[in-house]
């Protein structure tokens, strides 16, 4: 079990300790400056909180260049009951009216953020979904301890989840949007599974071993969860049904296993396996013989799998300094596509399969930012004023 959590607990450590404590601020933040690829946008609103909040959104959108004059589209929002927001988008200079529409939210941010989605979807031009309105659980130390929250993607209407007043780690959301898989030490001094009710914040131990549990990852139809359990002596790939019964081992080695993630479809795992060099290995979830993914890099662990374009893994990869790295299947291969000097681990794919939020760290500090892994810009989305804030996991309807 040692063992196991020296290599769970590794990019933590590590990454704290190889970042320059003398690189460059602002913490997350890597302007990219290619505007050929961007659509120039006029962003506007009604009200200054409806303004400053659309501006923001579409800051972290690698695909659009806010410009004050010169533009192609004009994307105006306005207020229309506390929790509906019209859009209107002009095309620009010809004044065509591009579409209007009143978005209906469950509160004012919520319904803003839904109506730049839609502006999004009607100006992006390569068919992207959009994702400002997603969901977003986190873990935050601002009480001294690592506890889950939550909160809408530019960090907004913030919940703190858990008061476990312990290491709390992982938070991944079920399908639904409806509850939260994490792993927490509060219990018995070892890491144990636990899932939370988001509607009556009851908290449940969803697996509780001999050893240690961890990893914990619903399948895209919510009925499956793949863990890593060392209750039999070795770090392994274990599969149980939604409530956490009908357990089942899927491997067998002496090697360290962490972080599956499912394939869109359900029908394969990817997980990090090795000791200090991990590598991707993918399976079916019934078992079998391990297959290796060849990144190109001699450390590649953390992957996540694109729900919208299922031939890229997202990873982390250690090239000098942890990078965010994509595993593209057609390719066979993965490549850098973070161009950051402080180290980016952690990534989570937003739902237009560009974009992906992630940790950035140094010596100090972490923060959740968004990357565009088309560009490599990066945008800081968690507030300085939040602390030190990591491991972002997206929910999205």
């Amino acid at each position: 079990m040692q063992k196991f959590l020296r290599f769970a607990l590794f990019l933590v450590v590590a990454t704290a300790l190889s970042a320059d404590a003398a690189a460059p601020r602002e913490l997350g933040t890597v302007e990219v400056l290619n505007d050929s690829k961007t659509v120039p946008v006029r962003i506007s609103a009604s009200t200054p909180e409806l303004t400053a909040l659309a501006v923001q959104a579409f800051d972290t959108h690698g695909r659009y260049r806010r410009v004050a004059s010169g533009h192609a589209f004009d994307i105006k929002f306005s207020a229309v009951t506390p929790t509906q927001v019209r859009v209107d988008i002009t095309k620009s200079p010809s004044g065509t009216v591009v579409a209007s529409e009143v978005v209906t939210g469950s509160s004012p941010r919520n319904a803003l953020l839904k109506a730049a989605d839609v502006a999004v979807v009607k100006t992006n031009g390569l068919g992207l979904r959009g994702f400002f309105a997603s969901k977003l659980a986190f873990i935050n130390e601002r009480t001294g301890k690592k506890e889950i929250y939550t909160g809408d993607l530019m960090f907004g209407e913030v919940k703190q989840i858990t008061r476990d007043n312990s290491i709390t780690l992982s938070p991944r959301w079920a399908p639904d949007g409806t509850r939260l898989l994490y792993t927490s030490y509060y219990k018995s001094g070892f890491p144990d599974i636990f899932t939370i009710d988001l509607g009556s914040y009851q908290r449940s131990t969803f697996v509780s071993f001999k050893g240690t549990n961890m990893g914990a990852r619903f399948s895209p139809n919510g009925s499956q969860v793949a863990m890593v359990l060392s209750g039999e002596g070795n770090s392994e790939i274990y599969v149980s049904n939604a409530q956490g019964r009908q357990v089942a081992r899927k491997t067998r080695s002496d090697m360290v296993k962490a972080s599956p993630a499912w394939s869109p479809d359900g029908a394969r795992l990817v997980f990090a396996m090795g000791d200090s060099t991990p590598q991707l290995y993918v399976m079916s979830p019934a078992g079998g013989t391990p297959q290796r993914l060849v990144t190109g890099y001699s450390y590649a662990a953390e992957p996540d799998w694109n729900r919208t374009n299922p031939s890229k893994i997202a990873c982390t990869v250690r090239k000098g300094s942890y990078q965010i790295a994509v595993y593209d299947f057609t390719k066979g291969k993965a490549e850098i596509v973070s161009q950051a000097s402080f180290d980016g681990i952690e990534p989570n794919w937003l739902p237009d399969g560009r974009h992906l939020v992630y940790t950035a760290r140094d010596r100090s500090s972490s923060r959740v930012c968004i990357l565009d892994t088309e560009t490599g810009k990066s945008t800081a989305i968690s507030p300085k004023s939040f602390g030190s804030t990591m491991q972002g996991n997206v929910w999205s309807q």
